[in-house]
């Protein structure tokens, strides 16, 4: 169940709060093929299974970019905002890599608000989320998403 705000008040108020965890995805390796194909790269540590077993991960990795794109999913679990006119992602601050997904992992994100700006008309939030490697110690991602609510 998303953490639900209504006005820029209770985004500002949420500042250091964390808002809990996504639910559990699985990486396939269609997945990565198909965003390998999208994005047109097509290295062997992500689509050739064969050549990866050999290679320093024992497996097709993901794309950390790909990764990162899974915040997509993962933040509207974690996050509603209702009574906007609209919103819109901003961008992200402080990106990072620090460890590989191999393909048939599970990963969810997890967020906290770290930080909340006044607009004209509405609000800047920045959430930083982690997405965490079922079973791993270290994360595949670290992001600061930033999104702009306009009420």
């Amino acid at each position: 169940m998303p953490r639900i705000f209504r006005c820029a008040e209770d985004i500002h108020a949420a500042v250091g709060q964390h808002l809990g965890a996504s639910a559990w995805t699985r990486i396939t390796q269609q997945q990565v093929d198909q965003f390998a194909h999208a994005t047109g790269d097509h290295q062997w540590l992500h689509v050739d299974p064969e050549r990866a077993a050999q290679g320093p991960y024992g497996a097709c990795i993901a794309h950390g970019y790909l990764t990162l794109a899974l915040v997509n999913q993962f933040l509207p679990e974690l996050v509603a905002v209702k009574g906007m006119k609209f919103g819109v992602n901003y961008g992200c601050d402080k990106v990072r890599f620090p460890a590989p997904v191999r393909v048939g992992a599970r990963v969810r994100g997890v967020g906290e608000v770290v930080r909340a700006e006044t607009l004209d008309g509405g609000v800047q939030s920045v959430v930083r989320m982690t997405v965490e490697i079922e079973g791993e110690p270290k994360p595949a991602c670290v992001a600061e998403t930033i999104s702009r609510y306009y009420f």
